[in-house]
């Protein structure tokens, strides 16, 4: 049987850092009032000349240095970001060309937070069905591109940046599962309000290209139903709670982090926190915390992870892997 298995993990942040004090210079807010409400103290923001697709180049680069891996053995590429580049073609062609990978499969997936949860899973399907044997797995984002900075409700809460690994297939299980799901009933609780197809109304009062959200109920949506998503890999699995051994989260708000961990009865030392430092990066946040957990020494070969994340659509998902 064939499965699919990391080989190799990147990320990468923009230079540019912007602090809460920094913030509290544009919007009404403060240090004390941000570290309290999500615990994000700094976040990268994107310049002139740097893009969702520049950022996962580099993301990428590092991931397949680190697997070994030449651009040109790639056989299938995702990127999740809900901030591409254009609308077409996609970030994935994008990123293909600039990487020099030409001619695999390429495209996205919006999912929003949860689109490199949804990437990996599909990208490990495909593993697993024997039709590729290695695979580039992207999240990417440039959210604050889209940040309504006169509304500190939200525009505290961003950071742009990159995380990207390689899947290689191998006989030896890596991704022992991935669980999907959605609910757009939620759409109005967190959602970008123009498109497309229903307009681009920039001049309409509160219908510019923003983030829109409703914090305390998403809040409450999101502890739930990823309480729910723990308990139903595990189950999958036929697993106690004490075999994890580290906790990769969505880092989007830290208080939501602390609460997934008291599910499971983890010790926050057992948890990867990134978004002190990043802000909630999105599709980024699960792959950038990865990477961070793996190169900094705590992340070993064998031990095994619990991926999750929730996102706008609803969507929410999670992926327990042996790494």
């Amino acid at each position: 049987m064939t499965f699919s298995r990391i080989a190799g993990t990147g990320s990468y942040l923009p230079p540019k850092i912007l602090t809460n004090d920094d913030l509290s210079k544009i919007v009404d807010t403060s240090d004390e009032w941000i570290r309290e409400r999500s615990g994000i103290r700094e976040r990268h923001v994107v310049v002139a000349g740097e893009t969702t697709s520049t950022l996962a180049v580099a993301a990428a680069q590092r991931a397949l240095a680190a697997a070994g891996v030449n651009a040109s053995e790639i056989e299938l590429l995702i990127v999740g970001t809900t901030t591409p580049d254009l609308i077409f073609p996609s970030t994935a062609c994008l990123v293909q060309n600039l990487l020099g990978a030409n001619g695999c499969a390429a495209f996205d997936v919006n999912a929003a937070c949860s689109g490199f949860i949804y990437a990996l899973s599909i990208a490990d399907q495909f593993i697993r069905s024997g039709t590729v044997k290695t695979a580039l797995v992207i999240g990417a984002e440039t959210l604050t591109r889209m940040t309504d900075w006169t509304d500190r409700a939200t525009c505290v809460l961003f950071g742009d940046g990159a995380g990207a690994v390689v899947l290689k297939a191998d006989a030896e299980a890596g991704i022992l599962s991935t669980h999907l799901h959605a609910d757009g009933a939620y759409r109005h609780l967190l959602h970008n309000p123009v498109g497309v197809s229903v307009g681009f109304k920039e001049n309409e009062k509160n219908a510019g290209v923003r983030v829109m959200m409703a914090g305390s109920e998403t809040f409450k949506v999101a502890v739930k139903t990823l309480d729910s998503v723990v308990t139903e890999t595990l189950n999958a699995n036929a697993l106690d709670r004490s075999a994890i051994d580290w906790l990769i989260p969505h880092q989007a708000n830290l208080r939501i982090i602390e609460a997934t961990a008291r599910r499971l009865s983890m010790p926050m030392e057992k948890v990867i926190v990134t978004v002190d430092r990043h802000g909630n990066t999105s599709s980024a946040s699960v792959p950038m915390a990865l990477d961070e957990g793996v190169r900094s020494g705590k992340i070993k070969r064998g031990e095994l992870l619990l991926m999750e994340a929730f996102g706008g659509g609803f969507t929410w998902g999670s992926a327990l892997i042996r790494f």
